[in-house]
């Protein structure tokens, strides 16, 4: 995806900062006598795995100020990598100790000092759990929003325990420089965590949404408008996503990603368009005009400037091209004249969504639409197969950096395009991609 550079240095700074204090702070102040090796690389693995910690609450609060030119996609690929570290941080901080000194088992010895020694084997056994249940939560059946709910309490529960553990082993800890330092880490990872979960809702509570259609539409979708109720609205640019709340009250674990495919020109109402894919998307044609709604955003950096006259080439894959299909009514209301090419992808011809909406805004803009079909019907004029370099060659051999390129779908398809336009040697500030798997 095209990444704002100086906006990913800064926060990769800061995120770095934060996360070594810990152990910077050990290091620094109040230094005690030196044991052996391993014990003292044991023991920093545990500084190092509590800063990781409290940092996930900060990459995963959805924090317009924090990595705003990065996105919310590798943001989150990035939380996922980061809590894989931090799990080997806590199980490598005892394993090494005990290594090194047997005597450090005494910490998980039930009979030397009982609470110590079942906390210490509840973080372990709690980290252990939240990564299993974060990267099988579909293979285990895991609802969204319980596994949400599991996710925070474990998150909580850990960094907490890890704080206590290394204010009351006091080797490092001892010297108050270093307590300070763990207390402010911790005390602004719980901060973020309230301000996402309780000022966050309390601030959407004052600028409720109403559902004001819900259809059912062809490609096995529902699609539902959203009005301000009793505000401005909310701006945003074409191609950007927001968090849905369909409940009386935003303080629900409910909350969905969806793209909003409205005109940006419009800001109090919006539209969004869902595949029946989960128990959720499955239920929203069931949603009754009127109930309230709460929207949390916008967020995003998969956008286009319709404004400019710079040509665009487009890639969608199923549902990806709900962003797009924003991005296209944006470019009928600026009565934009640049030149527009789609390629999109779909299972069979039951599965495209806005098929006739896409036939009138070929009429409306200089847009070629090019269907792609992996299981085509007899009569079938168009593509079939896949989006795949093959077929990219014969449209697109003579592919330049003076046009942008937006890819939105299932990984495959992502891959296979972005690759291409590598190989056509399309720099990467031309390339805006969002791999929309976010919960």
């Amino acid at each position: 995806m095209k990444i704002r550079y100086s906006s990913l240095a800064i926060w990769l700074l800061f995120y770095f900062l934060l996360t070594l204090l810990p152990m910077g702070a050990a290091l620094v102040f109040d230094r005690p006598e030196p044991r052996g090796f391993l014990v003292e690389f044991g023991s920093l693995l545990g500084l190092l795995g509590l800063g990781v910690l409290a940092m996930q609450f900060v990459i995963s609060g959805r924090h317009p100020w924090f990595a705003s030119g990065v996105g919310q996609d590798n943001l989150l690929q990035f939380h996922r990598q980061m809590g894989l570290f931090a799990w080997l941080l806590v199980l490598a901080h005892p394993t090494t100790l005990m290594l090194a000194d047997p005597q450090f088992m005494d910490y998980l010895n039930p009979s030397d000092q009982t609470l110590r020694a079942i906390s210490l084997s509840a973080v372990v056994i709690a980290t252990t759990v939240l990564i299993v249940s974060s990267l099988w939560r579909v293979t285990f059946k895991l609802q969204y929003e319980w596994w949400r709910a599991l996710h925070g309490i474990l998150s909580l529960f850990i960094v907490s325990a890890g704080l206590g553990h290394g204010l009351l082993v006091d080797h490092y800890t001892a010297g108050w420089p270093v307590k300070i330092a763990l207390c402010v880490l911790i005390g602004i990872a719980v901060l973020l965590l309230i301000e996402s979960r309780l000022l966050r809702p309390l601030r959407m509570k004052r600028k409720a949404w109403k559902v004001s259609d819900v259809e059912v539409v062809d490609g096995d979708a529902t699609r539902f408008l959203l009005k301000a109720d009793k505000h401005q609205g909310m701006t945003f640019m074409p191609g950007q996503y927001v968090w849905i709340t369909l409940h009386h009250t935003p303080f629900s674990l409910q909350q969905h990603p969806f793209s909003i495919h409205s005109d940006a020109n419009n800001p109090t109402h919006l539209q969004f368009t869902a595949k029946h894919v989960g128990d959720f998307t499955k239920s929203l044609k069931h949603t009754e005009v009127g109930s309230s709604a709460w929207v949390e955003g916008p967020y995003g950096v998969f956008t286009m400037d319709v404004q400019s006259k710079r040509d665009a080439v487009l890639f969608a894959g199923g549902v990806g091209i709900t962003p797009i299909i924003g991005m296209l009514r944006s470019c009928v209301s600026e009565a934009s004249d640049k030149s527009l090419t789609l390629f999109y992808a779909n299972p069979d011809r039951d599965s495209v969504l806005f098929w006739n909406e896409l036939n009138e805004l070929s009429s409306q803009l200089n847009l070629k639409v090019i269907h792609v079909l992996e299981d085509a019907p007899d009569n079938w004029e168009g593509e079939t197969g896949l989006i795949d370099a093959k077929l990219l060659e014969r449209y697109l051999h003579t592919a330049t950096a003076d046009s942008d390129y937006y890819i939105c779908g299932p990984a495959p398809l992502m891959n296979s395009v972005e690759s291409f336009l590598r190989e056509k040697q399309i720099p990467l500030k031309s390339i805006y991609s969002e791999r929309f798997d976010l919960v």
